[in-house]
């Protein structure tokens, strides 16, 4: 682990598990981002954007091994992933990219994900399916933003994380304890 995901206190980290993306496509989002036309939110930095695979929320920082292996072996049992963005979808306090799973090996890692982390005993699933999606902006009020989408065509991430979640005043900030590139 980084001394950058070191916290002190009770030694727990707020974890999740998430898909990398490469420079190119994360320099495109980025192009896209500044498009986006002023407004009541903010867009996600660069350095925090990824795909989520699973939230834990608070775990002891002595799991961290442990769940980085299990990353390790459902990604290494995953076949080549392909995300294609199909839609720009709003919730209550967030704008994301929503892909297509072109193939289905985003979803099956995902669920084989969910399966390990589960048995490890880190991990409750979700009651709703797993969406291959990308947080793009943050908000209080919802913007009803329409934009066009960025035209990145088909997405491989450049790998998977395993990332620590440090809630600030002027917004989450992400720490990629472990790296796991593909």
């Amino acid at each position: 682990m980084s001394s950058a995901a070191s916290v002190g206190g009770d030694g727990s980290l707020r974890l999740f598990c998430a898909l990398t993306l490469s420079g190119e496509t994360l320099d495109g989002l980025v192009a896209w981002q500044a498009t986006l036309p002023d407004g009541g939110y903010r867009a996600v930095p660069r350095e925090n954007l990824h795909v989520t695979l699973a939230f834990l929320g608070t775990r002891p920082a002595t799991e961290v091994d442990a769940i980085a292996g299990e990353l390790a072996a459902a990604a290494a049992a995953a076949g080549p992933i392909e995300l294609r963005e199909s839609r720009y979808r709003e919730t209550r306090s967030v704008g994301m990219l929503v892909f297509d799973d072109r193939g289905g090996a985003a979803g099956d890692l995902a669920r084989d994900l969910h399966g390990r982390l589960q048995r490890l005993g880190v991990y409750e699933p979700e009651a709703r399916a797993w969406l291959p999606h990308l947080t793009v902006v943050r908000f209080r009020e919802r913007p009803r933003l329409a934009p066009p989408l960025p035209g990145l065509g088909d997405v491989a991430p450049s790998g998977a994380a395993v990332y620590m979640s440090r809630l600030r005043p002027t917004g989450a900030q992400y720490v990629v304890v472990r790296a796991l590139p593909f």
